[in-house]
């Protein structure tokens, strides 16, 4: 199912996590309290001193490509949708300046701060379902429904 073409008009939140918290664990505690339907990560800087990535090659039946990597690390690039089922990849750049990255499993410590800016499609409402082709749940993006607000 593509859902190319969806629009919608954007909120914006703004969130900074703390040396030793969890990163994906508070963001997706954030959207949930928030009660977001179709957030999605704007923009993060900070680093973490821990992570959990699932490497590239992975695939639906073999998805036991895991890296667990000890830091301290820049955080160079954080992108992805923050729903339920959340996607999310990450770029790290260690002490030397080399980059590892892949889609987030969890475990990523905060080790000085992470500042987040998340987006809301307000319009939108992102699910996820089993997609046949790939064997991993894809995004849906559908309109979100409209309520009944009449006095």
């Amino acid at each position: 199912m593509s859902s190319a073409g969806a629009g919608s008009a954007l909120q914006v939140h703004a969130i900074r996590v703390r040396p030793g918290q969890e990163l994906l664990g508070t963001l997706q505690a954030f959207v949930e309290e928030k009660r977001l339907q179709a957030p999605f990560i704007v923009t993060c800087v900070g680093s973490l001193t821990k992570a959990t990535l699932r490497l590239a090659n992975a695939t639906a039946t073999k998805t036991n490509e895991v890296v667990h990597l000890s830091g301290p690390f820049e955080i160079v690039s954080l992108v992805g949708t923050l729903n339920p089922d959340a996607h999310i990849h990450i770029s790290l750049s260690d002490f030397e300046g080399k980059t590892v990255g892949g889609h987030v499993l969890g475990d990523l410590e905060v080790f000085t701060t992470a500042e987040v800016v998340i987006g809301e499609a307000v319009d939108l409402e992102f699910t996820r379902e089993m997609d046949e082709h790939t064997g991993f749940p894809e995004l849906v993006v559908q309109p979100r429904p409209q309520t009944n607000q009449s006095a």
